[in-house]
């Protein structure tokens, strides 16, 4: 089901609690309102449409992806960006890093370990920071 954006700060600056199985509709909510706002978004996290979880959805080329419970524990390469947030109005300056690595959940609860880079280490940071209640 697509949702509305949520763009209260009060809310969005409230950390995520963890995701758990009860939460599956959450991910489908979130790939549904992602794809439908595809022209102007690349990345959501759940607290976006709502839900304090800490699932996020985001582009990865032209694929959709779901991590749960994300946590990054490794990041190299930092470098000074501008973001915007379908959530919030304008561009912001916030500090970032070219290589990731991040442990997450996938869909089915399973763990997983990966690396990204560039853009799509951008868009990760992003909304990770979204679960952690930080506003750029």
């Amino acid at each position: 089901m697509i949702r509305p954006i949520m763009r209260d700060p009060l809310f969005l600056g409230r950390k995520s609690a963890p995701a758990t199985e009860a939460d599956r509709q959450i991910m489908t909510d979130l790939l549904d309102t992602l794809r439908a706002n595809l022209d102007k978004c690349v990345g959501m996290a759940a607290n976006m449409i709502g839900e304090h979880k800490r699932v996020i959805a985001f582009c990865n080329g032209p694929l959709q992806m779901i991590m749960v419970n994300p946590r990054i524990t490794a990041k190299s390469g930092p470098y000074d960006a501008e973001e915007g947030c379908l959530s919030l109005a304008g561009v912001r300056k916030t500090r970032r890093y070219q290589r990731i690595t991040v442990e997450y959940q996938d869909q089915l609860f399973q763990p997983r370990t990966g690396s990204f880079a560039g853009f799509t280490a951008q868009i990760i940071q992003h909304e990770i920071d979204h679960c952690d209640g930080i506003l750029i």
